[in-house]
């Protein structure tokens, strides 16, 4: 666990790196399946793991996303993006749903249903299946008690279908 940082780092240099080429005009194309950490910073530092997927609608800049977090408690985050494309292998996308906590405690994205908007970012590695992703989970009213927002960060590498 110690490494996540490390990685995260790794991550963005290599997607900052890649995404200072000139941008096209065509959204990257390709849903996908993929695996990851996710780190929770609202209530105390969470760390959990991810499974996110993406379903891209091809005739529009539109994608049906979800992201499961698994760790101490489970939270479902279904959200609708709109997809902005930065080159041809690259998305930056605005994504607005639901989180769905599971009521035994608090996730890295809180304990009760709630808005949520999601800032991400998408590339397809050329000549390949693979995909890196990386977004942030904003929840709003998201703690039964408080009714605070919390904030979750996610990234992993996932395989296009």
């Amino acid at each position: 666990m110690k490494y996540v940082p490390y990685l995260l780092s790794v991550l963005g240099a290599t997607l900052v790196w890649n995404l200072a080429q000139p941008a096209q005009a065509q959204v990257a194309y390709g849903s996908y399946i993929g695996i990851g950490p996710a780190i929770g910073f609202t209530d105390g530092v969470q760390i959990s793991g991810v499974i996110a997927g993406r379903y891209k609608l091809l005739e529009a800049p539109i994608s049906l996303r979800a992201q499961v977090l698994i760790g101490n408690n489970t939270a479902i985050v279904p959200t609708v993006s709109y997809d902005v494309p930065l080159n041809w292998q690259a998305d930056a996308y605005l994504g607005a749903g639901l989180v769905l906590a599971s009521g035994g405690g608090s996730s890295p994205v809180g304990d009760k249903i709630s808005f949520a908007l999601q800032p991400g970012i998408d590339y397809m590695i050329p000549n390949s299946n693979t995909v890196l992703f990386g977004n942030a989970i904003i929840a709003f009213d998201a703690y039964r008690d408080s009714g605070g927002t919390a904030i979750s960060v996610q990234g992993g590498i996932g395989l296009r279908f």
